[in-house]
């Protein structure tokens, strides 16, 4: 996790808000009923699209590749994958009373020597990291956004808005998606969002 989402999360709520597409249209004939927690809703929109691109992202890179980076300064495929797994517990760990159980391994094992496991591996992990966000999500309101919880990080701890996880955890989601795009761009790859779009009606 990188300090600057969480500087920037009470900044860029209004335009975190402001970018989410509408919600659909009632049926004919029935008015749309007013959600009772938009903010909250806005927020879950936008975090499982960004999972299902990430899942769909290391879904298709070939097992080969895992170990590909574009410069030796750089982060691995596989290091990207494990990270972000890693950044998911911490933020959703704090989306609400339900905290994640990890296996030894995972929170034990270097970061470094983690990025060299197999892709399945890898890709079960990333998923369950997922599965365990959205059942956070679920804890979640928008009077909840307001409560302050306390986040501990490389020993430091500080004290928040509830609101700046959650976007701080979009925010670093959509951070690794641009990351992994590139990335599979470089190799001929073309990643979820490129895909093209199903025609209406076929």
């Amino acid at each position: 996790m990188k300090p600057s989402y969480l500087a920037l999360a009470a900044l860029a709520l209004p335009m975190c808000l402001a970018a989410q597409q509408p919600a659909p249209a009632p049926s004919p004939g029935q008015p749309a009923a007013p959600s009772a927690n938009p903010i909250t809703e806005a927020f879950r929109g936008r975090t499982m699209a960004l999972q299902r691109n990430l899942a769909a992202a290391f879904d298709s890179i070939p097992a080969a590749k895992f170990g590909y980076r574009p410069t030796p300064a750089q982060q691995t495929v596989g290091f990207i994958a494990q990270h972000l797994a890693s950044d998911n517990y911490l933020f959703c760990n704090n989306f609400g009373s339900q905290k994640a159980t990890r296996a030894a391994a995972d929170t034990t094992t270097a970061d470094s020597v983690k990025a060299t496991w197999p892709k399945d591996t890898l890709v079960a992990r990333l998923k369950a990291s997922f599965a365990f966000c959205e059942a956070a999500f679920a804890q979640l309101d928008d009077a909840k956004l307001a409560d302050q919880v306390t986040m501990t990080f490389r020993g430091n701890s500080r004290s928040m808005p509830r609101a700046s996880m959650v976007l701080g955890h979009a925010l670093d989601m959509a951070d690794h998606y641009s990351q992994i795009a590139n990335y599979m761009r470089l190799n001929n790859l073309v990643p979820p969002t490129a895909q093209p779009r199903p025609r209406s009606g076929s």
